[in-house]
Order: C-alpha cells, then structure tokens, then sequence
C-alpha cells in the first residue's frame, strides 16, 4: 500500500484504489472533451471494451493510458508524473557529465 498525503491526513492506496482513482481522472478528461467512450476508443485505436476498463479501474496497459491521455491532450500528466530533475551549472561541473547509471551501493 501506498501513502498519500491529503493536508494533514495521510490516505493509504493500493494498487486497485490507484487504478480506479486515474480511471476516473481519464473519464473526467473524456467528458470534458465531449466525447463517448466509443470515439475515443475509435480516434486511440482501442475497443470500446478497453476504455471502459481504464476509467472503471479494472486492469489497463500503460500503452492503453498513453493512447488514451494522447487522444484526450493530457501528455502533461506524464510529465507532471516524472519531471526532468535536470542539474544546476555547479552540479554539472562536480559530476564532469551527466550520469547515466547509479552508483553501486
């Protein structure tokens, strides 16, 4: 399970609860769009079936969330979910290049 903290309040998820919480992110975003399950599923490539499982959190494939979020224009959740850490100038000169693996522990 996972913590997520709401102000004050700590809230656990698992996996389920996470799935569920982005399907309903991802049918939030296809309402605001005006679309039908069916138009999104024919413009992502995808069934009908499919969009239904991602926005009711029963089981979906990143490459399903992707074609979906592309369809939509929310890319920038993908971004807001990995932003590029990037380096400062002082940073770049210590490390001499920018690391490409981690360290052996």
């Amino acid at each position: 399970m996972n913590k997520v903290r709401r102000g004050t309040t700590t809230v656990y998820r698992d996996v389920s609860s996470w799935e569920r919480f982005i399907g309903e992110r991802v049918r939030s975003s296809r309402l605001r769009a005006n679309m039908s399950q069916s138009e999104l599923a024919g413009r992502a490539g995808l069934t009908t079936a499919t969009v239904s499982r991602l926005e009711s959190g029963k089981g979906s494939s990143l490459e399903t969330l992707i074609k979906a979020l592309q369809v939509l224009g929310e890319e920038g959740w993908f971004e807001q979910l990995a932003p590029d850490v990037g380096f400062s100038p002082i940073q770049a000169l210590h490390m001499g290049k920018q690391r490409e693996r981690a360290r052996r522990a």
